[in-house]
């Protein structure tokens, strides 16, 4: 039998459980990265695709299981073009595009504008003819690799992410070159429009089991026209949209739109997959200063 105190207790602590319970009910839900897909971990989004469709793939948006099959077998050659595709052995996308770029239809980036055309012809001269470091690519000079700047195009090689998600914030750790770039997830704005950044500002919010990307303010990028294979121009107007989400546990459909009115002459947009890798990336040995630019440049005036 148990004493009246011993009743008045246990009544008391009922009554303090109860409460608990009803404040607990009434609060709203609070935001947590639990409660969305989790992204965390290691990606590679290296594929047998490339951002443009090939010209002999012309009217061939997708491929057959037959020559998705065969293309997956196909090993390089010695005399193979190292340009010609992105990782070696690497994979079909599962939609079996043909292509990256999904709009434009005809898989092919849209013309530049004639500034921006001009741009590149004047950029590709100082690439072959360097008279200074300032002249060599982006990546020679360990600035910027496609890999890091929305949208994240595949390179030939180390198109490795690092994930790391919180309430507040998603970030990005790219293999090339070592970029990590902090998409914002806390309902703060853009930065101010006088402030640029080579991987631009990126804030997100989620849409369903969606996480999208909206970035701008990204800087003048020095010439990123036609720096290496694989890379697309842009400049200080460029505005991305991404989207990521979950295809399953290690699959992430990454898709992507780009508006930039004085690059192209029309916005365009694509798709890809990245898959759960089994290891991070490995620290990537590039470093602004790159120490080899003075022999580059020497060998360069020498050939002239």
């Amino acid at each position: 039998m148990y004493s009246s105190s011993q009743r008045n207790a246990a009544g008391v602590l009922r009554v303090l459980l109860l409460s608990a319970a009803l404040n607990a009910a009434a609060q709203p839900p609070q935001p947590s990265a639990k409660a969305h897909p989790d992204f965390q971990g290691a990606w590679s989004s290296a594929t047998a695709i490339p951002l443009e469709r090939p010209a002999r793939l012309k009217d061939q948006p997708f491929y057959t299981r037959e020559q998705a099959a065969e293309l997956q077998k196909k090993t390089r050659s010695p005399d193979d073009d190292p340009l010609s595709r992105l990782e070696t052995g690497s994979l079909m996308q599962p939609s079996l595009r043909t292509s990256l770029i999904t709009d434009p239809p005809n898989g092919v980036l849209p013309s530049l504008t004639p500034a921006a055309a001009a741009a590149q012809r004047e950029r590709v001269e100082r690439l072959h003819n360097p008279a200074a470091a300032t002249d060599m690519g982006l990546q020679d000079r360990c600035l910027l690799f496609p890999t890091s700047v929305p949208p994240m195009i595949p390179y030939r090689y180390n198109s490795n992410y690092q994930i790391v998600q919180t309430d507040d914030a998603l970030v990005v750790l790219s293999e090339m070159i070592h970029e990590a770039r902090i998409i914002r997830l806390d309902g703060r704005p853009h930065l101010p429009s006088n402030v640029r950044q080579w991987l631009g500002d990126s804030v997100g919010h989620w849409e369903g089991a969606t996480l999208v990307v909206d970035s701008t303010n990204f800087n003048d990028a020095d010439g990123f026209y036609g720096d290496a294979g694989g890379m697309y121009g842009w400049d200080r107007n460029m505005h991305v949209v991404e989207r990521f989400s979950l295809l399953d546990a290690n699959t992430i459909l990454y898709r992507f739109e780009v508006e930039d009115p004085t690059a192209y002459t029309k916005p365009w947009k694509g798709e890809l997959a990245m898959r759960r890798a089994t290891n991070p990336p490995f620290e990537y040995a590039c470093h602004e200063g790159n120490q080899d630019l003075p022999n580059i440049l020497k060998i360069s005036t020498s050939q002239q």
